[in-house]
């Protein structure tokens, strides 16, 4: 309880004029600034003393933001030590504020309400980190791998200092966006949690791998023919993404008019709401372009720095689960992914799955609850 009372004592200091605004910048990352009461839309099905809180953390450029988190706790006593701590890294929601999981709750309701209620049925709490952008002030970097690992760990460390019910022990588990947000933070959770946080590893199923190879062929025509509505929500949510964390590329004079009107629309609709808007209109997403993405110097560099995941410096185990139908992914690029890793030395378990890119979320269960049961022994 420490953190939140040396923000608090900062924030009075700087309401009576006894520390000048800078200061109050300074404030650590993984502080609850608030909590309040989650909407019942957002709220974990059999979780009691759910909560929405705020916390402060870093977005693009490494600058200091407050994002926004839910945390759900199991029934009944809390064993010796506190709840072990599950850091849930969310799917592709969207990148408006409503679209927030801890405001609006999973699109993919059902899937995901029976897997963390799994998870929650375990014995774990959970810290579902809505990534920085989501819900709170400022632009929602999307798949900004190092924005989205500072999210949840700082998620995590506020937490687990909030509430005394909760153990500093934690993995972190993730599906799509956040598969890749969870190998990101299985790079980076040591470094970036400390020796405050007992990080034992991740879980992540449907990780995009290798985007950057494919969205550097983006340009007029290309692709010439139109995709799954989702598909090209994600290209304009990654386009977004870029636009927020780096403006000098002016992202938006490589678009025609169409295209900017879309980009725009993909700024504040959901997934769902805006793929059926895509679908409706038969957009093809090589028509948005009035240039090649590749006019951009060092294109693939930046997008491998941006988005690339890291091929090497895990330090825990490493779960994923692929599913072989899987399309919302390009599924060959994450199983080079997993031997690129396991060439390497890394320590990553592959599971593959006769399922799609939702149906993997579930089916991947009797495999990944007892990886994680053995991270806490």
């Amino acid at each position: 309880m420490r953190i939140p009372v040396i923000a608090a004592a900062i924030t009075l200091a700087c309401a009576a004029g006894l520390l000048n605004s800078p200061v109050a910048t300074a404030t650590p990352v993984g502080t609850v600034e608030s909590v309040a009461p989650l909407s019942p839309a957002a709220t974990l099905p059999g979780s009691v003393n759910s909560a929405r809180i705020l916390y402060s953390s870093t977005t693009a450029g490494d600058a200091p933001t407050t994002a926004s988190a839910a945390v759900y706790f199991p029934p009944g006593q809390p064993p010796e030590g506190g709840w072990p701590v599950i850091a849930w890294a969310h799917g592709t929601v969207g990148l408006g504020d409503g679209c927030a999981y801890s405001v609006a709750g999973p699109g993919a309701v059902e899937r995901d309400w029976a897997y963390l209620g799994t998870w929650l049925q375990q014995g774990y709490a959970i810290v579902a980190a809505d990534y920085a952008g989501l819900g709170t002030p400022g632009e929602h970097p999307y798949l900004n791998g190092v924005v989205e690992a500072h999210n949840v760990v700082d998620a995590v460390r506020a937490a687990t200092g909030y509430y005394p019910s909760l153990a500093e022990k934690w993995v972190v588990v993730g599906q799509s966006q956040g598969g890749g947000a969870a190998v990101y933070t299985a790079r980076y959770a040591t470094e970036f949690g400390g020796p405050d946080l007992d990080y034992r590893g991740a879980v992540g199923t449907g990780v995009p791998a290798y985007i950057e190879d494919v969205l550097t062929l983006l340009g007029p025509n290309v692709p010439p023919v139109k995709l799954s509505p989702h598909t090209t929500g994600y290209a304009l949510y990654i386009l977004n993404g870029l636009r927020t964390t780096y403006p000098e590329l002016n992202i938006e004079s490589f678009l025609t008019d169409a295209g900017r009107s879309w980009l725009a629309k993909a700024r504040e609709d959901c997934l769902v709401p805006l793929g059926d808007e895509l679908a409706a209109e038969g957009v093809v997403l090589g028509s948005l372009f009035s240039r090649p993405l590749s006019q951009i110097p060092d294109l693939h560099g930046l997008l491998t720095r941006y988005l690339g995941l890291p091929e090497t410096g895990y330090d825990k185990p490493l779960f994923m689960g692929q599913g072989l139908r899987d399309t919302d992914v390009l599924t060959p690029e994450t199983l080079r992914f997993a031997a690129v890793l396991k060439a390497n030395g890394q320590p990553v378990q592959l599971h593959t799955y006769p399922d799609d890119h939702s149906g993997t979320v579930n089916a991947s269960l009797p495999d990944s609850i007892p990886f994680v049961r053995d991270l806490f022994a």
